[in-house]
């Protein structure tokens, strides 16, 4: 197969901060992507249905003229988040979801929870009025090894929820082990994931094996080829409970260079034609679409999209950088510089 034409697809976890590097990132999701939810680990953090629809607003001024896309809004849940605003954010059509970074997890989480019973609530109205709820599922505990946070908060915090919350739907965003897939389709369909481009290529021997590769950490971290291997069937075996959440997100270079380097991939620019090229490599290209255009809507009750896109066989070489306005100058890419085989030509 040299040419596949899938509905368009959407981006269930996508990072593009605000001000210029909104303006400079959401551009390249907005190309091929009809919806992606963005993060609300901004500084300050989106926590209230007012400053969702704040930064949809400015989301929606850096759209290309006549661009369909819609970015989908989430809250960031703290100790205090107020379950009333969660509602009417969501009945108002502002919240497609609640976020859960536990304080300290990755990017801009200091705000994030500290207290899970004082969270309760929310997670009991989200569940009445049907809303899903989105975590960034680590137990940031100095006693887990970094390996194993994934692990242990599926044990320890997403066990315990499934069964005091039995109507809730649950998205494990950005999954990254085979502990986890497992857990996920145990579970399914409560719960849902979201899989990540580079969690399909890459391993921590890919990362560190030969020195650090600073534009290979991300949170969670890149783990073993066993877990690479149980995410590469997850996504491409067609199972609805799977689905694309790119994770990407853009740095500074500065920041990403620092001695305590910030996580996170700035893949967008490359996301749709890495997938792509993941499935053909497995020999499943045939469901590329379920992964990247069907389950993801469906976990969340939308309709899919209505346009589509078509990448194909066709070899192409991703640029390096992003140019940003102002004193975060630039961002580097994914696989900028690399040859990649498949692209988007319609």
């Amino acid at each position: 197969m040299d040419r596949i034409t899938i509905r368009k697809p959407d981006d269930w976890h996508l990072h593009v901060r605000d001000n210029d590097m909104l303006r400079a990132a959401l551009p390249h999701t907005a190309k091929n992507f009809g919806r992606a939810i963005l993060m609300p680990n901004l500084v300050p953090p989106v926590c209230t249905s007012a400053e969702a629809a704040a930064y949809r607003t400015r989301a929606m001024a850096v759209l290309p003229e006549g661009s369909t896309f819609k970015p989908l809004m989430t809250c960031y849940l703290t100790d205090a988040t107020d379950p009333d605003d969660v509602e009417r954010g969501f009945k108002d059509g502002i919240f497609t979801g609640v976020k859960l970074y536990p304080a300290n997890a990755t990017t801009n989480s200091a705000a994030g929870v500290t207290d899970y019973k004082k969270i309760e609530p929310v997670l009991a109205r989200m569940e009445k009025i049907g809303m899903r709820f989105l975590m960034h599922a680590e137990e940031v505990d100095p006693a887990v090894d970094v390996f194993d946070r994934e692990a242990v908060f599926l044990e320890r915090r997403l066990t315990p929820w499934l069964k005091s919350f039995p109507g809730l739907k649950f998205i494990v965003e950005h999954l990254s082990s085979k502990i986890g897939v497992e857990f996920v389709r145990a579970h399914a369909p409560q719960v849902g994931a979201s899989i990540t481009p580079y969690h399909l290529q890459l391993n921590r021997t890919d990362w560190l094996g030969w020195g650090n590769r600073p534009y290979m950490y991300c949170m969670p971290v890149i783990k073993s080829e066993a877990d690479r291997l149980a995410l590469r069937d997850a996504a491409t075996t067609g199972d609805v409970c799977f689905f694309l959440g790119t994770d990407s997100a853009p740095h500074a270079v500065a920041k990403k260079l620092a001695v305590v380097g910030a996580a996170g991939l700035f893949n967008a620019p490359v996301a749709i034609e890495t997938y792509a090229q993941v499935f053909d490599e497995e020999g499943k290209l045939e469901n590329l679409e379920a992964f990247a255009s069907l389950n993801g809507p469906r976990h969340y009750n939308m309709a899919p999209n209505e346009e589509t896109i078509t990448l194909a066989r066709e070899s192409w070489i991703a640029p390096e950088e992003i140019k940003v306005v102002g004193p975060e100058e630039r961002a580097l890419i994914y696989r900028g510089g690399e040859t990649i085989p498949w692209k988007v030509v319609g």
